[in-house]
């Protein structure tokens, strides 16, 4: 008999896998943990039966989460990553051996060891010697610190849950402010603005993120695992514009390995389809 796993992206709407394998199953003090082997999709972390990442297009979220804003900035040295704990997001920074520091903030221990485990290639980007992990509440970590980072990455992968919540709140998007430099940036993961309580959740972050930052701006990409396949992802600044200030010459000298980014599809990123900006404008 086949085994699948569903993911159920909206009501009446699941998006089924066929499981070769079970890996691991455990609960930790903050949430459900699962790795499956599929065929199609390779290995996959699952937590609160949802899907986080797939091996097949993992590359996708994090390199959108990374090169967009550091092809825009011309100098950041110093990074903080929320969430990230399975090490995804530090293996695309390390590209950029200019950068001084990356503190990474993830809660869930026992999610950094399995990842460690089971994805020892993503996880051993947090080894290097310019990565400290710190596994503690983000929105505590963030609230003493300010006019200290170039770049915020916020990865996570929803609001729901005591490990989240605090993460899509006005007063974290406002701790981050506090904590960016003068012209730092910062990007959240902002949903899928196809399905109803998805494109509820981009606006609940959108209305907080532009009443704290002056710019403010959202860009998508394709990833097939996650609900509806479209993804948004938030470009927060206190100085730096996506689009105008991006120094694509500058990135394309360095000859940074991409499988999906890459700075001619820069600017099309951010022309969302019409229902996607009717769906921020309600809100701003």
């Amino acid at each position: 008999m086949d085994m699948w796993f569903y993911d159920e992206q909206t009501d009446g709407v699941k998006l089924g896998i066929l499981v070769e394998k079970q890996l691991y199953s455990g609960v930790s003090d903050y949430q459900k943990i699962d790795i499956i082997q599929t065929k199609q999709y390779g290995k996959i972390l699952v937590c609160d039966d949802d899907i986080v990442f797939t091996e097949k297009d993992e590359f996708i979220y994090r390199e959108m989460m990374v090169h967009v804003p550091m092809a825009v900035h011309p100098n950041v040295r110093k990074v903080l990553v929320f969430g990230g704990g399975d090490g995804g997001i530090v293996r695309e920074l390390l590209k950029y051996p200019e950068l001084d520091q990356i503190d990474v903030v993830e809660q869930d221990r026992q999610l950094i060891e399995v990842c460690h485990e089971f994805f020892p290639r993503l996880s051993a980007s947090l080894e290097d010697e310019r990565v400290h992990v710190y596994p503690q509440d983000g929105l505590r970590f963030i609230r003493k610190i300010s006019n200290e980072y170039d770049l915020i990455i916020v990865d996570s992968p929803n609001p729901y849950g005591i490990s989240q919540e605090g993460y899509f709140t006005t007063e974290f998007y406002g701790s981050c402010y506090n904590a960016l430099k003068e012209d730092g940036i910062m990007v959240n993961q902002h949903e899928s603005p196809f399905y109803k309580d998805e494109a509820n959740q981009c606006q609940y972050m959108h209305k907080r993120i532009i009443r704290t930052f002056p710019i403010s701006k959202c860009y998508q990409a394709c990833i097939p695992s996650y609900p509806s396949g479209h993804w948004l992802f938030g470009f927060a600044s206190k100085k730096y514009h996506p689009l105008y200030d991006i120094q694509a010459h500058i990135w394309n000298e360095r000859k940074i390995n991409t499988r999906y980014y890459a700075t001619r599809l820069h600017q099309g990123v951010f022309a969302l389809p019409v229902y996607v900006e009717e769906l921020l404008k309600d809100v701003e």
